[in-house]
């Protein structure tokens, strides 16, 4: 597991060492959903049963309870309906490797190839709504560029609507050790990404991580706030921001699909964040993820600690899904 590497920009070649560790944070992340439903499935193709019409309604049913959403659950039988009539497959324990096989392509499909050149700053926009948990996952990323590879990291908070999010940020910043480009809540956020570019220049700075606001219950403000700052960005850097990442609460279920969907057009996401793995008995979500808003998945948030991120491995969080 988690050998495959589908990562881009900064993100450098995992050792040995670090790739266990992080499969056994995922495998510890998904202990809820493992217990949950996808126990529950796992059971239903672990006996030499013959496989019926029935056993595709059991597990329509229960990917459906699994958070994998409508659309994606018929896409997943269907493939593996017909893969098991391809090839005369009749238990149901020698369906389990083609189901598997189904759910890995569903991420799959959505993998990007890794950039050929990194520029520098390699500038990340990271969005979504208030509550997902961009600011953990922003001081996660920084940690890990910082110590894991070396980078010279900043960070910009650039939500200046949410009471206290500059403090938090600038917090985070300190115990990641990296400094933080800060103008006070109120201020201007384009104002704040100008100057922490110039600050990243000035600084030669390897990687600047950008915080936004998530206020999606004043939508047409925030779209139009966050196509303000990527034209203040490819101005003063073009090609850039190089990296959009939204971030998705896992325990929000549907609604974070249908929340990530506000995002799409205006911030034109590249890769997504799934965000307190840990914290959810429905692991399905990134399926539905993946299949509906059609990005790949970047980073499974795997707990509180700033170490608790993992470089997302589809076969791998299949694998834990099933262990």
């Amino acid at each position: 597991m988690f050998k495959r590497l589908f990562g881009r920009g900064q993100d450098a070649p995992r050792s040995e060492e670090e790739a266990k560790v992080e499969e056994q944070q995922v495998t510890q992340s998904l202990e809820k959903s493992r217990q949950g439903i996808f126990g529950q499935i796992s059971r239903m193709f672990q006996t030499d049963e013959p496989i019926t019409d029935a056993l595709w309604d059991e597990l329509e049913e229960a990917l459906i309870q699994g958070d994998v959403g409508l659309e994606t659950t018929q896409y997943l039988v269907s493939r593996t309906i017909d893969r098991t009539n391809r090839y005369g497959t009749k238990r149901a324990r020698e369906a389990r490797d083609m189901l598997k096989a189904e759910m890995v392509r569903v991420f799959q499909d959505q993998v990007k190839p890794p950039a050929a050149s990194t520029p520098k700053p390699y500038v990340i926009l990271v969005v979504g709504v208030n509550g997902a948990g961009k600011t953990t996952l922003i001081a996660k990323l920084a940690h890990r560029y910082k110590q894991r590879f070396g980078k010279r990291v900043l960070l910009a908070a650039g939500d200046t609507f949410r009471a206290a999010a500059t403090e938090q940020l600038e917090t985070w910043a300190e115990r990641a050790g990296v400094p933080c480009v800060s103008l006070g809540q109120g201020a201007d956020s384009a104002a704040v990404v100008y100057k922490a570019i110039d600050a990243a220049l000035e600084q030669d700075a390897e990687v600047l991580i950008i915080d936004t606001a998530g206020r999606l219950q004043a939508k047409l403000n925030l779209m139009q706030e966050l196509e303000k700052i990527r034209n203040i960005i490819a101005r003063k850097l073009p090609d850039a921001p190089h990296e959009v990442l939204l971030v998705i609460d896992a325990t929000t279920g549907q609604n974070g699909v249908l929340q990530a969907k506000a995002f799409m057009k205006s911030a034109g996401v590249t890769d997504v964040a799934v965000s307190k793995m840990d914290g959810t008995s429905k692991g399905g979500i990134a399926f539905a993820i993946a299949q509906d808003i059609e990005r790949p998945i970047r980073y499974l948030g795997t707990g509180e600690k700033m170490d608790d991120l993992a470089l997302f491995d589809a076969q791998g969080f299949v694998d834990a899904l099933f262990a």
